[in-house]
């Protein structure tokens, strides 16, 4: 281990912190080595504890849109603070936010803040079975919806990345709960309700995964979804939090024109602070307390800082419209990925829509958990460390998704493909 700052960093968290971070996926298990420490972020790019600067494509997992430290939402922040943090009372950021939240996205016509992705997908489901009186749940492997016991069951993300997508602590009980379905297999969901006739209270999905790497759906699958859950009288919950307002204003229910019952929200309503929502059909929000018996509560959500900074990004995109233009440097990034893996002789793909999208190397279509996980690791984890010495940061996963921002225009994407390129070529 050198002698640098990030490393200093580290060495004293480990022995404050369970691995020296506060979330797995940080800790570079998955590529190797030790993580750097960021103490500044501008644009598409990351300022580490050394001074290094870094194009970067995990963009906070997502809320970074606009890219690091945008002036609109600083200022939005800056001019909340001066009113106060926090104030225990309803504020009227709160009312702004869900008038934008309605408008972008139509099946959403009330919504509760919250505090993170995971109190929304945890909430969403105690709604969903509240509403429907019924206990079981369907959720589909390798999606990640949060670490609530309900569904930590064959998860993606960083459970997955550790080798762990069943989380010690889950009471079997729990587990029993959740059916786990392939994801993009029609066949599968319609068993599992002819399996386990009026018990399950919902299906919960992420519409396009970002959890095992980016994986959209097949043509017509959310359809057949939507058409299974209305069949059986059970509730589709979107989990939209990474997809919401990035590859669209609607989300992915916008582009597949699918209306779900419940949608969960997150990442870029906080402007880059933490921040949830879950929202859908009135009759079914208003069974949540104070008028209906589904108790949900949160000291903190709506707080005022994270709804001006989330409503100074809504806004940003109302106003510029970026998705054209981020889905040209999606498309650009993968063009680039796939000819220089070509050019290399090495079984590679990318899967992308609009500014999300992931490079697996594997020659078998990648459509769901199963073959996402036959793409190579070690080599991606080559990869990743080839571009992070040439200055641009991946997420340091081979089952993660890239981000990329409006600041990643010009220069930083121009740069990001030739590091990209030489990275392969170097493999």
């Amino acid at each position: 281990m050198t002698n640098s700052a990030s490393d200093q960093l580290f060495a004293r968290a480990l022995q404050l912190m369970p691995g020296g971070v506060n979330s797995p996926v940080r800790a570079f298990r998955s590529v190797g080595g030790a993580p750097f420490f960021v103490k500044a972020a501008r644009g598409a790019t990351l300022i580490t504890a050394d001074g290094r600067e870094l194009i970067d494509f995990v963009c906070t997992w997502g809320p970074a849109i606009h890219g690091h430290n945008h002036p609109v939402i600083k200022a939005a922040i800056a001019a909340a603070l001066e009113n106060g943090t926090s104030f225990g009372t309803p504020n009227p950021y709160e009312v702004e936010m869900a008038e934008l939240i309605t408008r972008f996205v139509p099946s959403i016509k009330k919504v509760r803040m919250c505090n993170s992705g995971t109190e929304a997908t945890m909430s969403a489901i105690r709604l969903a079975r509240g509403f429907t009186g019924r206990d079981k749940i369907v959720k589909f492997a390798g999606c990640y919806h949060g670490h609530s016991d309900s569904l930590l069951v064959k998860a993606g993300s960083g459970a997955l990345t550790h080798g762990h997508p069943d989380s010690a602590g889950v009471p079997q009980a729990f587990a029993q709960k959740t059916i786990v379905l392939p994801f993009n297999e029609p066949a599968a969901l319609a068993t599992a309700f002819a399996e386990n006739p009026g018990e399950i209270a919902c299906v919960i999905i992420e519409p396009y995964i970002g959890n095992i790497g980016f994986i959209p759906a097949g043509a017509g699958y959310l359809q057949h979804v939507r058409d299974v859950c209305t069949a059986n009288d059970a509730l589709l919950i979107f989990d939209e939090v990474m997809t919401g307002f990035r590859l669209a204003k609607g989300g992915v229910q916008e582009l597949e024109n699918i209306k779900p019952d419940l949608t969960c929200l997150g990442k870029i309503i906080g402007g880059g602070l933490p921040v949830g929502a879950f929202g859908g059909r009135a009759e079914i929000m208003d069974m949540l307390a104070p008028l209906g018996p589904v108790y949900q509560a949160g000291t903190l959500s709506g707080n005022p800082l994270a709804m001006a900074a989330g409503i100074a990004a809504l806004k940003l995109l109302e106003e510029g419209n970026p998705y054209v233009r981020l889905d040209t440097l999606g498309w650009q990034m993968g063009e680039a990925l796939v000819a220089a893996a070509k050019k290399k002789g090495l079984p590679a793909q990318v899967r992308q829509i609009g500014s999300m999208f992931s490079l697996f190397f594997t020659d078998e279509p990648v459509r769901d958990c199963a073959t996402a996980l036959k793409g190579d690791a070690k080599l991606f984890a080559k990869f990743f460390h080839a571009c992070l010495d040439r200055g641009v940061y991946l997420p340091p996963s081979a089952y993660e998704t890239c981000f990329l921002s409006t600041a990643h225009e010009g220069a930083a994407i121009a740069r990001a493909c030739e590091v990209m390129t030489e990275a392969i070529a170097g493999l």
